[in-house]
């Protein structure tokens, strides 16, 4: 396997700026816990939430994780919804799959990893998720470039920071 990845916390001053009003910061910031591997066969991190939430169908909800992620050149960091979640309640990324670039590491943010979900229940079912339940999963996946890349851009922030 290739060791490829370094999760951290973000320092509390940046997870109090992001993190959604109506949560006490201190405490849900004491909750963050870095993500591991369910079983040593897992692709997936299980990245928690640090705060109980409640979602209506059709709500939607933006965390903040209190994570950032230091992720060598050529790898990516895909978040995708936890299955259970996905299949008991159609969660759903609001960006259908979150793409964490090596170079979100140093936004201004610090790379903090903020997650959109909404509860696309077609069945009325409320999803109810306490402080401390795995909510997505981090998969790294290599990639190429074409022959002619050029680019040269310097990223700042996160959801739609390079121009879409």
């Amino acid at each position: 396997m290739n060791k490829i990845a370094l999760f951290e916390k973000v320092s509390l001053e940046q997870f109090k700026a992001d993190i959604q009003t109506g949560y006490d910061s201190d405490a849900a910031y004491e909750q963050i816990k870095l993500p591991v591997r369910a079983t040593a066969g897992s692709a997936g991190y299980d990245i928690i939430s640090p705060v109980a939430f409640k979602l209506e169908p059709g709500e939607s909800i933006r965390i903040a994780s209190g994570l950032r992620c230091r992720i060598a050149e050529g790898w990516v960091m895909l978040l995708l919804p936890k299955s259970g979640l996905g299949t008991k309640f159609r969660t759903q990324l609001d960006n259908t799959v979150g793409v964490v670039d090596a170079d979100y590491y140093n936004a201004k943010n610090e790379g903090h990893i903020l997650i959109a979900l909404t509860n696309d229940s077609k069945t009325d079912k409320t999803l109810e998720i306490p402080a401390g339940k795995a909510i997505v999963q981090a998969v790294f996946l290599p990639f190429g470039i074409t022959e002619d890349d050029e680019a040269d851009g310097q990223r700042l922030g996160g959801f739609g920071s390079t121009g879409v």
